[in-house]
Formats: structure tokens, C-alpha cells, sequence
């Protein structure tokens, strides 16, 4: 199966007034929650979906918490999860304090076997 996308037009954010170009963007083929990954799950072991529903919202929950700690979250050959920072630069060290800090994201880093997966895809234009 291959990955759709469509053709969108995008200006230069540093030259407005350069003539537009053209440029691929990803269609999500529909989307997949927890019930249903954990319905894949129990059919492919002896593990009931409502077990693997369980352990997958532990899981959540103890990724977040977690990650509230500052730990990096290493779920093995799957990835790693770990929180990023963005700042204000300042003058000097002793100007950064925790008001600088102006957002906050989740960094993951795909395992090997996902990197793999991206330069296997296959890609179809929509429409």
C-alpha cells in the first residue's frame, strides 16, 4: 500500500514575493487509537483486548510521568521519547532562569526497524 499525498502551494517565507512553489504534503489514510491497537494485539497472541487496553493505558501513564521527571523514556527497539525545550537567547548565563523557557515539546526518536520503514515507503498522488 502506498503512502497519498497532494499537491499544495506554499509562498517563501522569506520572500513573499517570490512566485509560489509546489510542494508534496502527506494524506493520513485514516487513523488507528488504542482500542483498536489493542484489538490488533490480543489477535495476535493469547492476551485479551481488554488486557492489552490496560497495559497500553499504563503505559501512556507512565510515559508521562516519566517524562514530567525529566527522564528520557527508552521503550527499546520502538524508540525513545524525551522532552525538548525551547528558549529567549540571553547576554549571558546567569540571564537564562526558567522564564526564558518559551515551550515545551516531546522529541522521539524512532527505533531502527521504523527508521527502515521510511525509505521503504511507496508514494500515490491523490485525487
Amino acid at each position: 500500500m502506498a503512502i497519498k499525498y497532494k499537491v499544495l502551494p506554499r509562498k517563501n517565507p522569506r520572500d513573499l514575493m517570490a512566485p509560489e512553489k509546489f510542494y508534496a504534503a502527506a494524506i493520513a489514510d485514516g487513523d488507528v487509537d488504542l482500542d483498536r491497537l489493542a484489538e490488533l494485539i490480543s489477535y495476535q497472541c493469547t492476551v485479551t483486548a481488554s488486557d492489552c487496553y490496560a497495559v497500553l493505558l499504563s503505559l501512556e501513564h507512565n510515559i508521562i510521568g516519566e517524562l514530567g521527571q525529566g527522564r528520557i523514556v527508552k521503550l527499546g527497539r520502538l524508540g525513545n521519547f524525551q522532552v525538548g525545550i525551547s528558549s529567549e537567547g540571553k547576554e549571558t548565563a546567569a540571564d537564562v532562569s526558567s522564564s526564558a523557557i518559551k515551550k515545551s515539546r516531546i522529541l522521539f526518536r524512532p527505533g531502527k526497524k521504523l527508521r527502515s520503514m521510511l525509505n521503504e515507503l511507496s508514494f500515490r498522488k491523490a485525487g
